[in-house]
């Protein structure tokens, strides 16, 4: 299946899907979050492709009552088809994610849903300012979709804990996906200790777009990725602060043809885990 979807084709979609012509439903669910503003709501109401469901990361997307898992715990499968339902999703629905941030947060969705069996799921390539920029309406307003049936069934996407990861580096490469900076331990702005898991190399997911916030080509992707030593038969893996912007690393290296696991507890689990041993400075891989 593919990973991505144009403005124009998800409009066609959509369109079509309103006149009666669509051969299955295309559901578009809008995951905007960052760190500094987590809720997203407001900027959904003010402006949203049509159609469209709001999801919340922090509630939907993440189990907080899971306690020592990160900041952003995986929701157990019980809690995910309830979101799922909630969503309005059904089983043969194709899923389109998007975000106002070049999907570096609705790719949360996109590696759960996946994760959870749901076998067509795209990311809106250059998310919503794609869409605005192609000249697509938006619409105002919540969003109350009629409750869906789909089912989470958990195992499709590779997952590694925090053992895992701090032996990935002596059988594959191990990506950190944050900024250079909070890899080199210059500044930490949300967890207790500054650095990156040993043996990593940084590998910041703003890096898998180009300057309009579309993913870069797949033969880009493989460049950047070998880069780092990513190479055919490498096993790869992922983390990030919480888990969230490390799903956007697993989808570019899928776009580029490359599985890698994700280790969803990140840095926000390795820095709280007395005795893990943490690595500062720059990527000795690097250049």
């Amino acid at each position: 299946m593919p990973l991505l979807i144009s403005a124009d084709e998800l409009a066609r979609r959509l369109d079509d899907e309103h006149a009666g012509r669509a051969a299955t439903r295309t559901v578009v669910l809008d995951v905007r979050w960052t760190l500094a503003e987590p809720d997203g709501a407001p900027a959904f109401r003010s402006g949203h492709i049509p159609g469209a469901v709001y999801v919340d990361l922090d509630r939907e997307l993440a189990d907080h009552a899971a306690p020592g898992q990160g900041r952003h715990p995986l929701p157990s499968e019980e809690a995910f088809t309830r979101a799922m339902r909630a969503w309005g999703l059904h089983d043969g629905d194709t899923v389109v994610v998007t975000d106002d941030a070049g999907n570096q947060s609705s790719a949360r969705a996109w590696w759960l849903l996946r994760h959870a069996g749901v076998e067509d799921v795209r990311m809106l390539d250059g998310a919503l300012a794609e869409w605005i920029g192609a000249g697509h309406p938006l619409e105002t307003g919540d969003a109350a979709p009629a409750p869906g049936d789909a089912t989470a069934h958990y195992g499709g996407m590779p997952v590694i804990a925090a053992d895992g990861a701090a032996a990935f580096p002596e059988r594959g490469v191990l990506l950190d996906a944050r900024a250079a900076e909070r890899y080199r331990g210059e500044v930490e702005p949300v967890d207790p200790k500054a650095g990156h898991i040993p043996g990593a190399r940084s590998a910041p997911s703003a890096g898998n777009l180009d300057p309009g916030g579309r993913f870069l080509t797949a033969e880009a992707l493989r460049e950047r990725f070998a880069s780092l030593g990513v190479v055919p038969g490498t096993p790869v893996a992922t983390y990030c602060g919480s888990g969230v912007t490390a799903a956007h690393e697993v989808a570019a290296l899928a776009i580029a043809g490359i599985d890698a696991a994700l280790y969803p507890g990140s840095w926000s689990q390795w820095s709280n885990q007395p005795g893990r041993l943490v690595a500062t400075g720059p990527d000795e891989t690097a250049g």
